[in-house]
């Protein structure tokens, strides 16, 4: 206990210098916007931000980063209750109900319980990230080859039974990833690899270039095709501090919702997007009067909303300590680590505890900024939310273009992102979804050393994946979860959840 308080307070030492807050409140900011602005995304938004991030110290451009991943959520609740439009995938939920009482004249209510729902759940979460930080971190010091590898693989199973669409599309998407992984010359051999002879791949695809293509162009294009249709809630917006019979009715959910967001974003494979659905089903089965949840019941704002937070923040759980990135946006901040020179897991505590406990630390700041930003700013959110989408989108691809070309200052990195941007849009216009791929990039060249790490040191005997108990066991999980996902009767109710 004394260790842990030690450690927080060397966070929050890191996390209270001017710098940090600066980029923490820039983070929270940018963050807050993008939600609000439907269309564009925090994956989109952190790929275009990653060649920024080169020129700044490594903890604060990953707690800007970061702060603009959970400042995301907060934003995109605003959205689905004012306009029926949710911001982000996880507030899906939150729109049903949110919206309903908007359109009653309680659209205060509702966003000043989504922004109270979202703070007290970000701070347990953060706790939570805190307490199990160092014995995860312990744990997988005594990870061999053998046992990351099977680790691996079991975050990619996740991914595919959590992944949007048919099992057998996201199962190519992660193929996909790992084989562009591939791309490039080998360290150990020097032998290029599906290069084609091109020279700007000799040396790998840019991280950058793939997520800002994927992501970054592809969702310009998409949102060019079908401009949305928003029509901003007329009704007056009213006080936004719920009364005492409000909080009291909403605290339950709350609770119930930060238990189960926290839970389910520790799950690799985007574990986190469930958590705000799981807590609305719980809600509405555990009422006395389920028929009033999609006509404004509070429960139905409250609980989704601390679900989405808490699952947002101990998403980065895999991430710091196992070096696992469980959904698109962790595999992003891979990425932002790997080009600071910092190789996630579980040595990231031990080399540099500035930068970890410096993150957690700055967790419950943003999610307290997060609360200033968003609730008198109410006004302002509303006026963006009528920008037009032809004015945003020109100034958007030049940013990126600007920013891929600065990374190498090379005009084939542009052509290359712009590339993989038409390559991301096709993948959307035939049902697949691209963040598998992005995640099968991310591991795939960590997967192809410790699967020969461990090969090595067992003399090429594959047995040793199976005989070491907790490499077996991981995979035994990996192989039962897609067994499970394939059933014909999981595999109706899946589609069916996603579709509804």
């Amino acid at each position: 206990m004394e260790a842990l308080a030690d450690n927080l307070a060397l966070g929050f030492a890191t996390a209270f210098s001017p710098q940090n807050l600066a980029f923490c409140f820039i983070g929270c900011l940018v963050g807050t916007l993008i939600g609000v602005l439907p269309g564009v995304g925090p994956i989109a938004t952190i790929a275009m931000l990653l060649p920024l991030t080169f020129q700044f110290e490594p903890t604060s451009a990953l707690i800007m980063l970061a702060g603009i991943y959970y400042g995301a959520q907060y934003g995109g609740s605003t959205t689905a209750i004012l306009v029926n439009i949710p911001g982000e995938a996880t507030a899906v939920v939150t729109a049903l109900d949110g919206h309903q009482l908007a359109r009653q004249g309680r659209a205060g209510i509702a966003l000043g319980l989504a922004a109270i729902a979202s703070f007290c759940a970000g701070t347990v979460a953060t706790v939570v990230i805190a307490a199990l930080g160092e014995p995860l971190t312990r744990l997988a010091l005594l990870f061999g080859p053998a046992e990351y590898f099977a680790l691996m693989v079991l975050g990619l199973a996740f991914a595919v039974v959590l992944a949007r669409g048919s099992i057998l599309k996201a199962v190519a998407m992660i193929l996909a990833g790992l084989l562009l992984a591939a791309v490039g010359t080998d360290l150990e051999t020097g032998e290029e690899r599906l290069t084609l002879g091109l020279d700007a791949l000799s040396d790998g695809i840019d991280f950058a270039v793939l997520a800002m293509g994927l992501f970054g162009f592809a969702e310009v294009l998409r949102n060019l095709e079908t401009p949305e249709a928003r029509s901003v809630v007329r009704a007056k917006i009213g006080r936004l501090l719920p009364g005492r019979a409000e909080l009291r009715q909403a605290l339950g959910p709350m609770l119930r919702g930060t238990g189960l967001g926290s839970l389910l974003g520790i799950l690799p494979g985007n574990g986190a997007v469930l958590g705000p659905f799981a807590s609305y089903s719980v809600e509405k089965k555990i009422a006395k009067d389920p028929t009033r949840f999609g006509q404004g019941a509070i429960e139905g704002v409250a609980g989704p909303e601390a679900a989405n937070n808490a699952g947002a923040q101990t998403a980065f759980i895999p991430l710091l300590t196992l070096g696992i990135p469980p959904n698109a946006v962790m595999a992003l901040m891979v990425g932002a680590m790997t080009i600071h020179g910092i190789i996630p897991g579980p040595q990231v505590m031990t080399k540099s505890p500035e930068l970890f406990w410096g993150m957690i630390a700055s967790m419950w700041i943003g999610n307290l900024m997060l609360l200033v930003i968003n609730l008198p700013l109410v006004g302002l959110w509303v006026k963006l939310l009528k920008v037009p989408y032809r004015l945003m989108f020109p100034a958007i691809l030049i940013f990126c273009c600007i920013g891929i070309y600065s990374i190498n200052n090379s005009a084939s990195d542009v052509l290359l992102t712009a590339f993989f941007g038409l390559v991301g849009y096709a993948l959307i216009k035939f049902g697949f979804e691209p963040a598998p791929l992005l995640l099968g990039f991310v591991l795939g060249r960590l997967l192809e050393e410790k699967l020969r790490q461990a090969l090595i040191l067992s003399r090429g005997d594959l047995m040793t994946f199976v005989e070491r108990p907790v490499s077996a066991g991981l995979l035994l999980v990996a192989v039962v979860i897609l067994a499970v996902a394939v059933l014909p009767s999981v595999r109706a109710g899946r589609e069916k959840a996603f579709q509804d």
